[in-house]
């Protein structure tokens, strides 16, 4: 399903299909979770 629904949005830019892709294949690792707030790394603040 996954990669009918990524063919189907290459061929024709639906929105509904990169989001039917995106829910196949569950979130990514490096992704936050909904609600959660980003850590700030204190090396890469610039003032």
């Amino acid at each position: 399903m996954r990669d009918f629904s990524w063919k189907y949005f290459a061929m024709t830019g639906d929105v509904d299909a990169y989001l039917l892709y995106k829910q196949a294949g569950g979130q990514e690792p490096d992704e936050d979770e909904p609600g959660e707030e980003p850590e700030e790394d204190p090396d890469e603040l610039i003032f």
